[in-house]
């Protein structure tokens, strides 16, 4: 029989609980560990972990974390983790692509932080009474001069033969320019407005002198430039190589004779480059392929003789229809397809060369696409239709259809018009005095209504 436990003395024993920190990762604290080891001289003791069992270990000071921290970046070097590049290795970095594609984007970006003095300031409402207390360098006027973008390296001797805008970024402008006095080759500039600084973004060459420019509607990188010896040429802005990336062929098939009109039409899944050279002949490209036009056709006066084409414009939303200037002081309409392509309207009233031409863009309610503008060397700008044909029946195709008003407000060549895409009675131009005239016909049509010498 098993015995039974009797008790035979009792005796108390005070044990203090142990208190220990514990800090879960959910729990977030003011201060860190740096600044609680510099407040309080007594080693601070820290666990971070969902152990309730782990034992908390004192924490180093922060010299001897600075210490430590030496040694282990000592150590580190002498592994050989951080040493120093040898000539052949720095040479292999410098040579590659892209070292040279880093260094221009910065240097492009640290050149427009120190070159650029933008003022903030700088209020564009105020009214006249205004910039005449604040001292204006142009008083009283809409207009002015904001910046002025020449190279003295590499534009002096040249001459600004062509400027377009990008579509897709509204500061950048693209400046074609000749050869100049010397034997150098074409050049095209891109500049950032947004920034007053000398040097241009982008600078592309060309063997041959650059007469007419655009950017590409459809590809944002893609600059496109006719040149006086007939190539069609193409750059990309994304490629290391300031040359053409593509250009057409000087042979019979493609332009022989200086191109001054490029234009792309069309949509963004359809679209072609448009090319007119001086002896009249009209080609359509792709973009992907500049070896070849897809096609071409001859434009003939009614004499049967090419048209010396200067400029060119197509209407809003329209690949067909387009109207053209030439340098016998007449201006044609042309269809590129049906079933007789070519010119089909005259427009006669000019008495020099037409220097520029523009369709009217204006998306409204009302159909303004008819309208078109036509600078020259006599002066004037002249405003046409080609309704008026379509208006009278009776008349024959060969009847000149005269302008609906003429502008004579000039007292030089007037070197290019254009509508303004925002406003559909307002227009530009300059002439060869330097002068930029604004015009709104619903105001004034005798007058312009910016004052001479703006710029």
């Amino acid at each position: 029989k098993p015995k039974k436990l009797v008790i035979d003395q009792l005796s108390g024993v005070n044990i203090r609980p142990v208190e220990l920190e514990v800090y879960t990762k959910c729990v977030q604290t003011e201060f860190t560990l740096e600044d609680s080891l510099v407040k309080g001289a007594e080693e601070v003791t820290v666990v971070m972990t969902t152990d309730v069992q782990s034992v908390a270990e004192p924490v180093e000071p922060v010299e001897q974390l600075e210490e430590a921290k030496g040694q282990s970046d000592t150590e580190e070097n002498k592994d050989g983790v951080n040493k120093e590049l040898s000539e052949e290795e720095r040479e292999a970095v410098m040579s590659s692509s892209e070292f040279h594609q880093f260094l221009s984007r910065a240097a492009l970006v640290m050149e427009r932080a120190i070159t650029d003095p933008s003022d903030i300031m700088f209020d564009c409402y105020l009214d006249d009474g205004d910039r005449e207390h604040g001292g204006d360098k142009c008083l009283g006027a809409k207009v002015m001069c904001r910046n002025v973008f020449c190279d003295e390296k590499l534009c002096k001797g040249r001459v600004a033969m062509d400027t377009h805008w990008s579509p897709h970024h509204r500061d950048l402008l693209l400046a074609s320019f000749n050869a100049g006095d010397s034997d150098s080759d074409g050049l095209a500039l891109v500049w950032n407005v947004n920034f007053r600084k000398d040097t241009p973004d982008y600078m592309f060459h060309s063997q041959s002198p650059v007469v007419s420019t655009t950017f590409a509607r459809f590809h944002p990188s893609y600059l496109i430039g006719g040149t006086l010896s007939g190539q069609v040429i193409l750059w990309d802005m994304r490629s290391n190589r300031r040359i053409p990336v593509q250009r057409s062929p000087l042979s019979a098939q493609a332009h022989t004779h200086p191109v001054y009109c490029v234009n792309v039409v069309g949509t963004e899944n359809a679209h072609n480059l448009i090319t007119i050279s001086s002896d009249g002949k009209l080609c359509s490209w792709s973009l992907d392929m500049l070896s070849q036009p897809q096609e071409t056709m001859e434009l003939q006066s009614r004499q049967a003789r090419a048209i010396a084409v200067s400029c060119m414009s197509f209407a809003s939303n329209d690949v067909n229809r387009f109207v053209v200037g030439s340098q016998e002081c007449l201006a044609y309409q042309a269809v590129r397809h049906g079933s007789k392509p070519g010119v089909v309207n005259l427009f006669e009233g000019h008495a020099g060369p037409i220097t520029a031409i523009s369709c009217h863009n204006s998306s409204m309610q009302v159909d303004l696409s008819h309208l078109f503008l036509t600078s020259s060397f006599d002066w004037t700008v002249k405003l046409w239709s080609s309704k008026q044909q379509a208006d009278n029946p009776s008349a024959s195709k060969s009847t000149s259809i005269p302008a609906l008003f003429s502008f004579e407000c000039n007292n030089d060549y007037v070197y290019d018009v254009q509508w303004c895409p925002s406003h559909p009675a307002v227009f530009g131009c300059v002439n060869g005095m330097g002068q930029l005239q604004l015009w709104d016909i619903n105001k004034d049509a005798e007058v312009t209504f910016v004052p001479h010498g703006c710029v």
